[in-house]
C-alpha cells in the first residue's frame, strides 16, 4: 500500500473516479476531510477485506492468551476435588 493521499472532500467530489481508480489501481488510500477533520478513507476493497482479516486474526490471538491466562491463574492455588473432598469429610468429624 503507498502513502496516503489527502483531499477535502470537495476535491474527492470533484474527481471521484480518480480517486477510486488510484485507490484500486495504485493501491493509494485517500483521507477525506470534512472542516480539518478526517472524517472518512477510500481503499481498495481488497485491502479493506485483508485489513479485517489481519484485526480478526489479532483479536483471536488476543482472547486466547486471555483465557490461557486465566485458565493459569485459575489453576494456581487450587485443588482437587479429591481434594476438597477429603477437607470436607476431615473438617466435619
Amino acid at each position: 500500500m503507498n502513502e496516503p493521499v489527502t483531499e477535502t472532500m470537495a476535491e474527492v467530489r470533484r474527481h471521484l473516479a480518480d480517486t477510486i481508480e488510484r485507490a484500486r489501481h495504485g493501491r493509494t488510500p485517500t483521507f477525506i476531510t470534512q472542516r480539518g477533520r478526517t472524517t472518512a478513507v477510500i481503499l481498495d476493497a481488497d485491502e479493506y477485506r485483508r485489513l479485517l482479516a489481519v484485526e480478526e486474526r489479532a483479536e483471536d490471538v488476543w482472547l486466547n492468551r486471555l483465557a490461557d491466562e486465566a485458565e493459569q491463574e485459575g489453576r494456581e492455588d487450587s485443588v482437587s476435588l479429591e481434594e476438597m473432598a477429603r477437607e470436607l469429610a476431615g473438617g466435619e468429624g
